[in-house]
């Protein structure tokens, strides 16, 4: 099954290792750090053609970790899990 984050990118859901609020998240060192070291790391794929609300952190086959920039919320993400409103 497969996940739609916005700007028609769709990723399995088995790689996905969770869903975070961007706004709430990257008022801590810790993650303000890591995604900045992310983005230094030339792993951050943006998926979004607004502001961006949410990150996904995925596991790859070919990297260690990609994080996924998203304009939906973190909520519309999960209920989207929740409800099975997923592509096959």
């Amino acid at each position: 099954m497969y996940l739609h984050i916005g700007n028609n990118v769709m990723l399995p859901q088995r790689r996905i290792i969770g869903v975070f609020d961007l706004e709430i998240t990257s008022q801590a060192k810790i993650t303000a750090g890591f995604l900045k070291r992310a983005e230094e790391d030339g792993v951050v794929i943006d998926a979004c053609e607004d502001i961006p609300k949410s990150f996904l952190l995925c596991d790859h086959p070919y990297h260690r970790q990609l994080v996924y920039l998203s304009q939906l919320a973190s909520r519309t993400l999960a209920g989207r899990v929740e409800s099975g409103e997923t592509v096959l």
